[in-house]
């Protein structure tokens, strides 16, 4: 059994590396979603190893980095600038909307820098997009182009999904929307563990107080290929030993370690709707996932009671957030919901 789970996990790994469609071909977030994108955008710059000192003044020359892959996470945001914790090493840098570091250091010397170069946000209507395990938010791109067309102040929120327990991305996340200003309001589209994320920290904002009033300024949602109910594939791939080293613990508790995890969930309090990717129609067929499913994510886990609005599509999981019908829908839900204006 062990062998075979790990021909299915190499299999997997190989297949998410090949361009497609979409609409064909086995794939898998959990074991490998994009692995060619979180590695191929590599840049040297993203491996900083040098900690920053309140104390010491250092050179900030502007620098081109891709963004931060699976090593940074974004804490604060304003205006496109971000500041971004490096999983790893602990130091922090600000980077503007093109990716360039604009400084680095202490989150000290980030955030004095940040309220220097960015000017105060004008919008008050912001879409918060949520990357997959192992992805990054460029994978969100189709969404974020059409919702800056609209007028959105769009956050493609970025966070190191392999290197941090699902809690810690959920606690940057309140970070970014305490900051942002006080009327803000708040829509959300996530793929995957993204949605995931959200739904912690609804449960954190329930638990432990909500002083700045996030939940009553939150719009709507849309879940693209969410695992709210843990994913079986997951579970299994998790045996191997192998899984827990490519996914971290973030993955192992989509996995092995959902019980621990779902007693931090919340369901949004606010509405929301959910794009399940369904391939049941395809002669190709996932073993490890039973029944209906996008090849990750079967339909049953993909529920969530509540949900106004239950959409399927004949989408493989890596590329529900990239077919033209989810944007259009999620586009439409949150336009319903969250309009401009009011």
């Amino acid at each position: 059994m062990r062998i075979f789970l790990i021909t299915c996990l190499c299999v997997t790994l190989l297949l998410e590396t090949q361009s497609g469609t979409g609409r064909l071909g086995p794939q898998t977030a959990f074991a490998g979603d994009a692995l060619a994108e979180s590695t191929g955008g590599f840049n040297v710059s993203d491996l900083n190893f040098i900690h920053g000192d309140e104390n010491v003044s250092n050179i900030n020359l502007p620098l081109k980095t891709s963004g931060g892959g699976q090593f940074w996470t974004d804490h604060l945001w304003k205006s496109g600038y971000h500041v971004q914790q490096n999983a790893i090493t602990g130091h922090w840098r600000l980077l503007d909307r093109n990716n360039v570091r604009r400084s680095w250091g202490s989150k000290f010397q980030c955030v004095e820098a940040l309220n220097e170069i960015a000017e105060d946000e004008s919008s008050k209507h912001f879409v918060v997009l949520l990357h997959g395990l192992m992805r990054t938010s460029g994978s969100m791109k189709p969404l974020q182009d059409k919702f800056t067309q609209l007028g959105y102040e769009v956050v493609p929120f970025s966070y190191a999904s392999t290197r941090a327990p699902i809690g810690e991305h959920a606690a940057a996340l309140r970070e970014v929307l305490e900051h942002l200003p006080a009327d803000a309001q708040f829509s959300f589209s996530g793929h995957s563990m993204g949605n995931i994320v959200v739904r912690h920290l609804v449960g954190d904002l329930e638990r432990d107080g909500d002083p700045k009033g996030i939940l009553p300024r939150c719009r709507s949602m849309v879940m693209l290929g969410p695992p709210n109910q843990g994913a079986a594939i997951a579970r299994k791939f998790a045996k191997t030993g192998l899984f827990g080293i490519v996914t971290g613990k973030g993955g192992m508790e989509l996995g092995p370690n959902w019980s621990d995890l779902m007693d931090k969930l919340s369901t949004p309090s606010f509405p929301f709707a959910i794009v399940a990717g369904d391939l049941s129609d395809y002669k190709v067929k996932n073993p490890m996932v039973a029944g209906q499913s996008d090849f990750v994510v079967s339909l049953d886990e993909a529920k969530l009671d509540g949900v106004e609005e239950f959409e399927t599509l004949p989408v493989l999981h890596s590329f529900l957030m990239n077919d033209q019908r989810a944007v259009d829908f999620t586009v439409e839900y949150i336009r319903s919901k969250h309009p401009i204006g009011q």
